[in-house]
């Protein structure tokens, strides 16, 4: 695993946990920002994804 995949796992499950935190005290503000993290965390493991594939490990 590379380091942006690695990096996008971890602010993944971060925004995950954020979002529920959020959804559990009905605050809309994290529960959102925990959405996003998800997002940016989904696109930098792709990202890390790619970087692997074009080295070819």
């Amino acid at each position: 695993m590379n380091e942006n995949k690695a990096k996008g796992a971890v602010k993944d499950a971060g925004g995950k946990a954020k979002e529920t935190l959020g959804n559990a005290t009905d605050n809309k503000r994290l529960e959102n920002e925990g959405k996003a993290d998800q997002v940016e965390g989904k696109a930098q493991k792709t990202v890390g994804e790619v970087e692997r594939a074009v080295k070819g490990k």
